[in-house]
């Protein structure tokens, strides 16, 4: 697959127009079309301009297509984020191409008992809850899901997570749209 079939994907799969694509990078309609033809070629700041608005470093365009596999065992999962109290795991073994973004969070225990803020983003939310009691927060309602308990909703909504006991908690949340 050739770099402009790889943009074209990149476009389609986020549901983009050509149209939209020329007002997001400033090249015309034209050019765009006969680049993802492969009748032409681009400057590489210009295709670093749409890996940076498809979210995808620049050496993914060049890279030959291998087969990805799959699965990600469960010994080798990434961490992609420690922040406080919070642990974030990837789930998905190439989400940057993907239209979710799954990931474990375990939350471990600690001493401010002060609820995070809520907070709005786009898109939408599914969490399942794998072990300890999770406190969600969606608006001025405030839930405690045990395991196997599961919740899902529109992350325009005012929302927050936090671990309220002593124990850690472990659940599955899947965004959309992939915020990788």
């Amino acid at each position: 697959m050739n770099i402009g079939e790889k943009v074209k994907n990149l476009r389609n799969e986020r549901g983009m127009t050509l149209k939209q694509l020329s007002e997001a990078t400033g090249l015309s309609t034209g050019f765009l079309s006969q680049f993802e033809r492969g009748i032409t070629t681009i400057a590489v700041e210009h295709l670093s301009t749409i890996a940076t608005l498809f979210k995808v470093k620049i050496n993914f365009f060049f890279e030959e297509e291998a087969e990805i596999e799959p699965i990600v065992r469960g010994y080798n999962q990434p961490v992609i984020h420690k922040l406080n109290n919070m642990i974030d795991k990837q789930l998905s073994s190439f989400p940057q191409d993907k239209m979710i973004a799954p990931k474990m969070i375990e939350i471990m225990p600690h001493e401010n008992r002060e609820l995070p803020a809520p907070y709005p983003h786009q898109g939408e939310e599914f969490v399942y809850v794998l072990e300890g009691i999770l406190t969600l927060m969606i608006e001025d309602t405030i839930y405690q899901l045990y395991p196997g308990d599961s919740a899902h909703y529109f992350s325009t909504r005012n929302h927050n997570w936090d671990n309220q006991t002593n124990n850690i908690v472990k659940f599955i949340v899947v965004h959309y749209p992939n915020d990788y």
